[in-house]
C-alpha cells in the first residue's frame, strides 16, 4: 500500500475491523444501491492486492445481506493512509495499524497511481490475486490498433457524474467502467461491446479495449470493468433534446392563434417551425443508428449468445406472466400512494387505479396470439439518456440493461421494439419534462402551461411518427420484426404499455412530482 504501516496480516484486520463500519460508510455512496433497504449483515469476502512498484492498492470484496432477503456483492477498491485531517468529510474507513497507529482507508479512485495502474494492468494482461479469489485482466484487438504509449501519457482523471458505477477519463482517448456492484456472469455492456467490436464492427457506440474480471476459486465469476474508446460529444440525447424543446417552448409561447388546426410541423409558424424541423432530422437520424444497431446485434446466426430466435409460444407465456405481474405490483403501489399524488395528477391516478384489469386484459389479449417475429439481443435499457450527441451524430452507450433487473433477465434475448419502445417514451419525458419540472435551457412561463401543454403533445406526436417511420424503413426486412402490420403494432403497444406501468412504478418511488408523464403515457396507450 502507497503508506507505511501496513502489515502482512491485514485481511484478518480488514475481516474484523470493517463489517461494522461498513453500513455507515456504504450509505454514503452515490454508487451504492441499497440505501433503501435495511441490513441484515455485511462481511468481507475477499480481498484483493493490486500492485506496481512501491504503490499497493486493495480491493475489498463485500456481501450485504438484507432483511428483506436477499444479498448484493459490492467490489470497494481502497489505499491507506496514516494520517487523517481532523475536518474528514469524505466516507472512510479505519483499521488498526503498526505501533498502535490507526490506518485511514479511502477509496482509491481519488488516488492517481490507481487510476493510472488499472490501464496499464488491462494493457499487459496482469493478474491480481487475492485472498480467495483473482482479478484478471485483458485486452482487444482494437486496443492494440490504439496507440497504447500515447495512452499510457494521459493523466487519468475520475468522472464525478452521478451514476452506479465509478469511471476514470484517460484524456480524450479512453474511459474505464468500474462496475460496483458485482453478479455472477458476464455484464452485457462486455458482452455486447465486444460483439459489436470485434465481430459486427458497429461503428455508433464506443469500441472495447479491455475488460477487467473478478474471479473466485470456488469458481464465481464477475465483470469487473471495461475499458472503452472515448466519443467526443457536446452531452447525451436527453440534454440536446431538453436545450431543443425548450427553445421550441420559448418560441411557441410568443405565438397567437387556435393550436388545434397546427396538425403537421409545417403548420407551425416561423422561428417555432425551424426548431421543431432541425429536431426531426435528429430524431430521424436516430432511428437510423437505432435500427443499424438492432441488424447487428442479429448479424450471426452461429453464436448461440446472438443468435436470433424465435418468438416462440413458451416466451410469449413467460413475456405476459412477466408484466401481468408487473402491472400488479405497481398499481398496489399506485393505490398505497394515492393520497400522496400532487394535486395536479391525484384525480388521474385514481382514474389509471381503477383500469387496472383493463391494462391486464390488454396485455392478455395481445399475446395470446403467435407472434411471427424473431427476438435478438437488445440494448435493454434504452433512453435519450444513453445516447451520447456528437454536434452531428448519435453514438449509443451503455448496455448493462435495466440495473434492477437480474443479469440473467438481462442478457435475454427480446423483441427489438422494447428499444423502440423506451426511445418514443423517452421523447414524451422529454415533451413534458420542461412543463412539469422546469427542466431546459429556457424557462416556461406557468401561466401558458395549458397551451404549452398542446404544442408538447404535438412535439412529441410530430418526432415520434418520424423516429418510428424511419426505422421501419431501415429495418423493413428485418426477421426481428413481425411482417404483418398488425402483429407490429399490436407488439409495440405491448411494450409501450409496459414501459409506461414500469415508468409510473419508477416515478411513485422516486419523482412523485412527474407521476403525470407515466399516467398520461397509460391512458394514450389505452386509447390506441
Amino acid at each position: 500500500m502507497a503508506a507505511p504501516g501496513f502489515r502482512q496480516d491485514i485481511w484478518n484486520e480488514l475481516r474484523t475491523t470493517l463489517p461494522a463500519q461498513l453500513p455507515g460508510y456504504l450509505v454514503r455512496q452515490r454508487w451504492f444501491g441499497g440505501k433503501a433497504r435495511k441490513f441484515q449483515s455485511t462481511e468481507v469476502t475477499d480481498v484483493v492486492s493490486l500492485r506496481r512498484d512501491q504503490f499497493e492498492a486493495l480491493v475489498l470484496f463485500v456481501r450485504v445481506e438484507y432483511v428483506s432477503s436477499g444479498a448484493d456483492h459490492y467490489a470497494i477498491p481502497v489505499v491507506g493512509h496514516t494520517v487523517v485531517s481532523d475536518e474528514e468529510t469524505v466516507p472512510v474507513l479505519r483499521v488498526p495499524g503498526e505501533n498502535g497507529r490507526e490506518m485511514i482507508l479511502r477509496d482509491a479512485f481519488t488516488n492517481e497511481e490507481f487510476r493510472s495502474l488499472l490501464l496499464d494492468a488491462i494493457q499487459k494482461g496482469s493478474i491480481f490475486r487475492g485472498e480467495h479469489g483473482e482479478i484478471r485482466t485483458s485486452c482487444t484487438k482494437a486496443l492494440s490498433a490504439y496507440n497504447a504509449a500515447a495512452l499510457s501519457a494521459l493523466r487519468p482523471k475520475s468522472i464525478k457524474a452521478e451514476q452506479s458505477n465509478s469511471s476514470i477519463a484517460y484524456g480524450e482517448r479512453a474511459i474505464l467502467k468500474f462496475f460496483r456492484r458485482l453478479e455472477e456472469g458476464i455484464n452485457p455492456d462486455l458482452e455486447i461491446g465486444t460483439f459489436l467490436t470485434e465481430i459486427a464492427h458497429y461503428q455508433h457506440t464506443p469500441q472495447l479495449l479491455g475488460a477487467l474480471e473478478y474471479r473466485h476459486r470456488d469458481g464465481w465469476k464477475a465483470t469487473q470493468g471495461i475499458l472503452q474508446t472515448y466519443v467526443p460529444n457536446q452531452g447525451d440525447a436527453w440534454q440536446y433534446t431538453l436545450e431543443t424543446i425548450s427553445h421550441f417552448y420559448k418560441e411557441a409561447a410568443e405565438q397567437s392563434g387556435d393550436t388545434s388546426k397546427v396538425a403537421t410541423a409545417e403548420d407551425v409558424p416561423e422561428p417555432a417551425r425551424s426548431s421543431v424541423n432541425a429536431y426531426l432530422a435528429s430524431a430521424g437520424l436516430l432511428a437510423q443508428r437505432t435500427a443499424e444497431l438492432h441488424i447487428a446485434l442479429a448479424s450471426d446466426s452461429r453464436d448461440p449468445v446472438f443468435a436470433p430466435e424465435p418468438f416462440d409460444d413458451s416466451f410469449r407465456h413467460r413475456f405476459e406472466q412477466s408484466v401481468l405481474d408487473l402491472t400488479k405490483d405497481v398499481f398496489g403501489l399506485l393505490r398505497q400512494r394515492i393520497t400522496q399524488l400532487p394535486d395536479g395528477v391525484r384525480e388521474k391516478g385514481k382514474q389509471i387505479a381503477g383500469r387496472e384489469n383493463e391494462i391486464a386484459e390488454r396485455f392478455h389479449f395481445a399475446l395470446s396470439k403467435p407472434i411471427r417475429a424473431t427476438r435478438i439481443r437488445i440494448h435493454a435499457d434504452y433512453h435519450l439518456g444513453q445516447v451520447l450527441y456528437t454536434g452531428k451524430d448519435f453514438v449509443i452507450i451503455d448496455f448493462e440493461g435495466e440495473p434492477a433487473r437480474p443479469l440473467s433477465e438481462r442478457r435475454m434475448k427480446r423483441s427489438p421494439l422494447q428499444d423502440v419502445a423506451g426511445m418514443l417514451r423517452s421523447f414524451h419525458y422529454a415533451a413534458y419534462a420542461p412543463l412539469l419540472a422546469q427542466v431546459g435551457t429556457a424557462q416556461v412561463d406557468t401561466s401558458k402551461i395549458a397551451t404549452l401543454s398542446v404544442w408538447a403533445e404535438a412535439w412529441n406526436r410530430w418526432v415520434a411518427e418520424r423516429f418510428l417511420s424511419e426505422y421501419l424503413k431501415k429495418s423493413q426486412t428485418a426477421t426481428f420484426l413481425p411482417s404483418n402490420s398488425e402483429e407490429l403494432r399490436i407488439l409495440l403497444q405491448v411494450h409501450l404499455l409496459e414501459k409506461a406501468v414500469y415508468e409510473l412504478g419508477y416515478e411513485l418511488n422516486n419523482r412523485p412530482s412527474w407521476v403525470g408523464i407515466p399516467l398520461a403515457g397509460i391512458t394514450k396507450a389505452l386509447e390506441i
